[in-house]
């Protein structure tokens, strides 16, 4: 039996020839399609990276541009709050030089008029005080005993240390008890037998503040209208 030979079945009239250079030509084609892609793909990549760079430089000059505002923000804030400070600085020198004028002549006040007033005061509580030195101090460099007192009220048997302040305070009170003790000290040193009592005076004297110094048993002196009023102890007034 002999074999039977295939051949492929063309349409009429095409030949192989014919065929093989259409696939060819479709090939081709497809070739320079893709490579039509690449090139646009390439393009879009190049135009997306350019377009990036575009953004970063923008967002730079934007970043730049906010960055030099805020300075010059921050550097008008600063500018503001220096010149308030020194504003600031120069009321308070302007206080405290007005406070100071004050307490100096609080001082005047207290050396010119309070002074011998109180002599008159304490003599409606009982003590006779001929003697009022307002300013009166102690230097015994020998036994290194240094005070200063406001006002020093005296007689032959007692003698009255007051400290006078603008705003009395707890601490203002315990300076004056180390104070008396200073005095008796020098007061025994010199062979002075007089008893030693102490009085603190304020312009201002919260009244924790008076109830800690009656309780030490000193007077307190507050002022009162035009004058000032005396309140003595809670107990027999403290002798040193």
């Amino acid at each position: 039996m002999e074999a039977v030979q295939t051949q492929l079945d063309y349409p009429r009239g095409v030949t192989f020839e014919q065929v093989w250079a259409l696939v060819k030509e479709v090939a081709e084609s497809q070739k320079e399609s893709q490579r039509e892609t690449d090139r646009i793909i390439k393009e879009n990549q190049r135009e997306n990276a350019r377009r990036q760079e575009e953004l970063n430089r923008q967002m730079k000059e934007r970043q730049a541009e906010t960055d030099r505002q805020m300075k010059e923000r921050q550097a008008e804030t600063d500018r503001q709050m220096k010149e308030r400070q020194a504003e600031t600085d120069r009321q308070m020198k302007e206080y405290n030089k007005r406070f100071g004028d004050f307490t100096n002549r609080f001082g005047e006040i207290v050396e010119y008029m309070v002074a011998p007033n109180l002599r008159e005061k304490f003599r409606e509580l009982g003590y006779d005080f001929p003697k009022a030195n307002p300013h009166s101090n102690v230097a015994d460099y020998k036994n290194n005993i240094h005070l200063e007192i406001d006002v020093l009220l005296e007689n032959g048997d007692k003698a009255m240390l007051v400290e006078i302040k603008t705003k009395l305070t707890t601490e203002h009170i315990n300076e004056h008890i180390e104070r008396l003790e200073k005095m008796r000290t020098y007061a025994d040193l010199r062979g002075d037998k007089r008893s030693f009592l102490g009085a603190v005076a304020g312009v201002i004297m919260p009244s924790n503040v008076k109830e800690y110094a009656l309780r030490q048993g000193l007077f307190a002196i507050e002022p009162s209208g035009e004058t000032f009023n005396i309140t003595s102890p809670n107990s027999s007034p403290k002798e040193w």
